[in-house]
């Protein structure tokens, strides 16, 4: 076991609370989850920044030496990869996102974010007993097979990554914060990083949660695990009783991170008082209303790209027979339109 000094800590980390002298291991475990400490071996001009546990952005340089977690991801317009099958020191691996989730890197959209930042692995980072660390070992609430929560739901999804789906999110949590409502939030599909939740939270939500918080990287191929996670962060959100609960889903409805199972499960159908869901265009924008549809988590709104003007709102209204709000422009508008169909009123605080 020796001791190293590290320069950069990824927010994957967040709940372990990594000092910057930690002591590592040569047996790695190759499993997600599991924290190690690797040397960056490239200096990038794209993508080539690092999310700390504060949310704040740090830009890695080659020689930096780092804390990531093992984990899997599939992005559609970033890097796909996975844990490696096995893992010793100086290997080389791959950063597969801002908050510091690393792996073997098998694919990648390089036009948008380059190749992936190869890292050297040192060894895993370990306790005063020698055990490789988990970001696990600090879950804040454990995955739930039963929703006890009575808290309504606020749900937002998209066909996409990047589709608007935080800016949804936080004009609603703004605008039901200005009339009185006590707003909690969850991030329930995704890959690790802080900015969308850290973004729910400057808007006014009071707690938010994500699936970090159950010591997940990902919620990649969870399949029945993503719904008890989502069940979990729920029940644990309710304890503080907040008003409603603002869900917001990482990546597309179709995509590998669990969307469709969660909005599937019966016992969150029940909760749902409004959905959102975000688009690019006029066929996603009728395909996600369709499928919605069809598993019983009909939508309430459409937004996202495809309302940024009235051509889209407009032929979202005729021909899926949904309002349409684009987040940027008509927040305000889109939260009086769910005040006046489905959320209970509260006395605003605006002046």
């Amino acid at each position: 076991m020796n001791h190293i000094i590290l320069d950069k800590i990824g927010s994957v980390t967040k709940n372990v609370k990594l000092g910057h002298r930690v002591a590592i291991s040569s047996i790695i475990p190759s499993v997600e989850g599991v924290i190690i400490a690797v040397e960056a071996l490239d200096n990038k001009k794209v993508y080539n920044l690092l999310e700390l546990p504060s949310g704040r952005m740090t830009t890695m340089h080659k020689g930096d030496i780092l804390a990531v977690a093992l984990g899997n991801r599939r992005a559609l317009k970033g890097y796909v990869g996975e844990v490696p099958e096995q893992l010793a020191p100086k290997d080389i691996i791959h950063l597969l996102n801002l908050g510091g989730v690393a792996g073997i890197c098998t694919s990648a959209n390089v036009m948008e974010v380059g190749k992936p930042m190869r890292l050297r692995v040192l060894g895993a980072i370990v306790d005063k007993d020698g055990k490789a660390m988990s970001i696990k070992d600090a879950a804040l609430f454990s995955p739930a097979k039963k929703l006890t929560s009575k808290i309504p739901l606020i749900v937002i999804s998209g066909t996409c990554m990047n589709v608007g789906k935080t800016s949804v999110a936080c004009e609603i949590i703004k605008h039901a914060v200005r009339h009185g409502h006590k707003i909690s939030a969850a991030k329930l599909a995704g890959v690790a990083s802080l900015k969308d939740t850290e973004s729910m939270e400057d808007y006014g939500a009071s707690e938010i949660v994500s699936f970090i918080d159950a010591g997940y990287t990902s919620t990649i191929n969870l399949k029945t695990d993503a719904v008890a996670i989502a069940k979990g962060a729920l029940n644990h959100l309710a304890r503080k009783k907040p008003d409603y609960i603002v869900i917001e889903f990482g990546d597309g409805l179709m995509g590998e991170y669990g969307v469709r199972q969660v909005l599937k499960d019966p016992e969150i159908q029940k909760r749902i008082k409004a959905h959102i869901g975000c688009a690019h265009d006029p066929v996603g924008a009728i395909k996600l209303n369709e499928i919605c549809s069809k598993i019983g988590a009909p939508l309430t709104a459409i937004s996202g790209p495809v309302t940024d003007n009235s051509v889209g709102a407009e032929f979202v209204a005729k021909r899926i027979k949904l309002p349409g709000y684009n987040a940027l422009t008509n927040g305000e508008d889109l939260f009086d339109y769910l005040a006046a169909t489905c959320l209970k009123k509260r006395k605003s605080t605006r002046k």
